[in-house]
């Protein structure tokens, strides 16, 4: 019953996206993921640190006429996935890492807005100065939407609708209006260096993307610093 009224809360608390009529994106690149630390509690699933690859980052291009930007390359900062309540991720679709290149890449947008609030008008934020709030809604429904077209992840009726939805409403919105935030994104330089030991050395392929699979729905197999996946467009 509790997971059940998490996920009407989670449904009743969105805004809207026009998730039907918005054109899907392409993904490429990589995507390396370390885990940092336990994270919040009862959201998520830890705390981790998204560590673009220095040959192959992971990029997103978009098809839609009305972007302010078209192509978007996150850098290093921290993540939790989705942040999705722990009684929600029980429904199918609503892991926090189902959609994780396109959490990522939403992610990267908060962060880009909050420096801007704080003053940071320099590069890279700078790209995203004219970027709304509803667009970075859009752009998470276009992300989700690629990678169902690139055979990434199943079709799902009701997850990628209530995603795109609840990250347009009104909590979703105080935290785009945040400011005194940008200084908690930057990853300091201790940990951005475990981070950059813990991804792979070997090759990484430049054709074809792959989705985090966490050991286990967890994180209990790995130390700090210690790479958690990889995945490559």
């Amino acid at each position: 019953m509790r997971r059940l009224l998490a996920l009407v809360l989670l449904l009743v608390s969105c805004g809207t996206v026009d998730f039907e009529n918005l054109p899907a994106g392409e993904f490429s690149g990589t995507l390396h993921v370390i885990w940092v630390g336990e994270g919040r509690p009862n959201i998520g699933d830890g705390l981790f640190v998204y560590v673009p690859d220095p040959r192959d980052p992971l990029r997103f291009v978009r098809r839609n006429p009305d972007a302010t930007i078209t192509e978007i390359v996150p850098g290093m900062i921290y993540t939790d996935g989705g942040s999705i309540p722990r009684p929600v991720t029980l429904f199918r679709g609503f892991s926090p890492w189902g959609y994780a290149p396109a959490y990522i890449v939403h992610d990267w947008l908060f962060v880009a807005r909050h420096c801007l609030n704080d003053g940071d008008t320099g590069a890279p934020y700078a790209d995203y100065a004219a970027m709304e709030f509803h667009e970075s809604a859009e752009i998470i429904a276009e992300a989700i939407k690629a990678l169902v077209a690139q055979g990434r992840v199943a079709p799902n009726q009701v997850a990628p609708r209530a995603i795109s939805g609840a990250v347009a409403g009104p909590i979703s919105f105080e935290r785009w209006q945040a400011v005194g935030e940008c200084e908690s994104h930057r990853v300091p330089p201790d940990i951005a260096e475990r981070a950059r030991l813990g991804t792979p050395g070997a090759a990484v392929p430049r054709s074809g993307f792959s989705i985090l699979r966490m050991p286990d729905g967890g994180v209990e197999r790995v130390t700090p610093g210690q790479t958690v996946a990889t995945f490559s467009f």
